[in-house]
């Protein structure tokens, strides 16, 4: 069963006001403010807010308080999705429904009472070094980082609206100046200031070199990108994830480009290209931190933009980013265009050669991803050559017999056959035919997937895989009767977890019979804080699943004999091994004694 690391896990509030939270908060009326609903029977149908989809999956279960969506995967109670919709930690997300709800938040409990205030004091340690490092800039210790900053053209108003800062080239200046303010070595380790060598020696992480504060959107400085001013390497060094700080859900400068009026979002792949880019008025870029765009980042983005502008650099890689992102960001709904940079390698550097205006242009003629692709394709066949171009077409039409309409592979087919100079017909059929091929491998894969029933009971993350089938669906059955009534629990004699061969259902259902026995709640939505995100999705799954409670007496005897019955298997088949174990143990022995003199 997966672990959350002790920083993923939720902060303690109590159980009681968990329950009145998800008691108070009608999901259907939650989820309508981001996702028009249709109500179909007794349930309620729409497009998942978290990934992109044209037919809806997403589905509400009014009388459980549950959401799942058939496409994605994803499912859980009213706190489950504010924490995705708004990309916010448990202890935020049951804040944010609170204020919603009329609620006052309750004091930390008494398990946990110092984790809140931990994360405060990491942020206010990242407010306080970014505050050091920009003084350092604009003192004679950071010359040299301002010289620097100044000659990529960045004006005082911009050093000081991103609060760019300087490290000196010293091993415990940042150490020396937060003692000061009565931070110790082990603050700065957790906010991933400070590293330890294995000595245990401790220093500095960012030193000689220019700084960049991250920023996210609620404005809190989270971590820091650091640039060296010469050809030494690492060219950037960023802050470690830390209880405040993930990579790969944060995006430089969003704080600032979810102001602009545009409805379009320029993501660079540096952060100098970002900050140029808002000093020449282009107030929506953004750039991903230190790592390829994730779906944590499209979506983050979705929130803000309809449309996003790569501005990648013309290089093999600033290439290969793009066409790794275009799927990335199409998936969470974000259309996407890509910057076509000719006469100079970045944006930055586009801007200070051409000026303004040029950039403006540029933007307004970038191309459709589809015909970007297309192009970065044909850069590999010589079209002079039949062979070539017959294999330039195949693999076009592949790529356009992926569209999802009929109208768009018609227009991007003829753009391919322009470009191999072949009638549109000829392409239009090749693109049906790889089209053809497509549905014949889904339907197989669809197919093989029926033919095997055993991998469709069995949870989609592999990490909650079940050894016992058979017992785990047994075991499904009566924690979903649970939650349906915890008045069954009198019938369900003394079984305990410890008798289930699924780690995590044995979790589940002691953790419903203790919430029975103590009057609390026992519907999923209020074990939001126990779960992690891939356990509420599958336990949302097996809720959703039928079960009449007409006939509950009969099918809890059922399960528990099922449930009985698998685990004396197991125990067994232990048995059995342990025995074979000791007599082979007992002739190896014998042998032994045989062979002395």
């Amino acid at each position: 069963m997966p672990h959350r690391r002790e920083s993923d896990r939720p902060l303690r509030i109590s159980e009681q006001f968990l329950d009145e939270l998800v008691a108070r908060t009608d999901l259907v009326d939650l989820v309508s403010e981001y996702v028009r609903l249709t109500k179909k029977g007794n349930s309620y149908w729409g497009c998942c807010p978290f990934h992109s989809e044209k037919t809806p999956s997403f589905h509400v279960l009014p009388d459980q308080q549950l959401y799942k969506c058939f496409g994605c995967g994803k499912g859980g109670g009213a706190i489950n999705f504010i924490k995705e919709q708004e990309n916010l930690p448990f202890p935020d997300a049951v804040a944010l429904l609170a204020k919603r709800a009329g609620m006052e938040m309750p004091e930390l409990g008494p398990s946990n009472p110092s984790a809140r205030a931990r994360r405060d004091k990491l942020l206010e340690i990242n407010r306080q070094a970014a505050r050091t490092f920009h003084q350092w800039l604009w003192a004679s210790e950071g010359e040299r980082g301002l010289a620097y900053l100044q000659g990529r053209g960045l004006g005082r108003a911009t050093l000081i609206n991103f609060g760019l800062g300087f490290a000196p080239d010293r091993w415990d200046a940042l150490i020396g100046a937060l003692r000061e303010k009565g931070y110790d070595k082990r603050d700065l380790l957790d906010a991933g200031l400070a590293v330890s060598s294995k000595g245990g020696r401790i220093y500095d992480r960012f030193r000689n070199r220019v700084m960049f504060p991250i920023i996210d959107v609620a404005g809190n400085v989270i971590g820091f990108g650091g640039r060296v001013m010469d050809d030494s390497m690492p060219k950037y060094l960023n802050s470690p994830d830390t209880p405040v700080y993930n990579k790969s859900r944060n995006v430089f400068a969003l704080n600032r480009a979810k102001k602009s009026k545009a409805d379009r979002v320029i993501l660079t792949e540096g952060y100098m290209d970002t900050i140029s880019l808002h000093q020449a008025g282009f107030d929506s870029a953004v750039a991903s931190l230190g790592t390829s765009l994730t779906d944590g980042h499209a979506k983050l983005l979705s929130k803000y933009f309809k449309e996003a502008i790569l501005a990648y650099d013309g290089d093999g890689a600033g290439v290969k980013a793009a066409q790794r992102a275009i799927p990335i960001l199409e998936k969470a709904g974000l259309k996407v265009q890509v910057l076509n940079i000719t006469g100079a390698k970045d944006p930055d550097e586009f801007i200070k050669t051409y000026g303004r205006d040029a950039f403006a242009r540029l933007l307004d003629q970038s191309e459709n991803q589809v015909d970007y692709r297309l192009s970065q394709l044909q850069k590999n066949y010589d079209l002079t050559n039949d062979g070539q171009r017959i294999a330039f077409l195949q693999e076009a039409a592949r790529l356009v017999s992926a569209l999802p309409s009929a109208v768009e592979r018609d227009i991007y087919g003829r753009h391919a056959a322009q470009a191999a100079q072949v009638e549109p017909d000829v392409m239009k059929q090749e693109v049906e035919r790889a089209l053809r091929g497509r549905l014949r491998k889904a339907k197989k894969q669809q197919e093989r997937r029926e033919l095997a029933p055993a991998n469709l009971l069995q949870p989609q993350s592999r990490g909650l895989r079940y050894e016992n089938l058979r017992s785990a669906r047994a075991e499904e059955g009566l924690v979903r009767l649970l939650m349906r009534d915890p008045g069954l629990v009198q019938s369900m004699g003394d079984i305990t977890g410890e008798t289930f061969s699924s780690p995590l259902l044995g979790r589940v259902f002691d953790l419903l019979r203790r919430r029975s026995s103590e009057g609390l709640s026992t519907q999923l939505a209020s074990l939001a804080g126990e779960l992690s995100e891939e356990e509420m999705n599958h336990l949302t799954q097996v809720a959703a699943q039928p079960e009449s409670t007409a006939r509950s007496e009969q099918s809890i005897r059922d399960y528990i004999s099922i449930i009985g019955s698998e685990a004396r298997f197991r125990g067994g088949a232990q048995r059995e091994e342990l025995l074979l174990a000791a007599q082979r143990r007992f002739q190896e022995k014998k042998a032994n004694m045989e062979e002395k003199p």
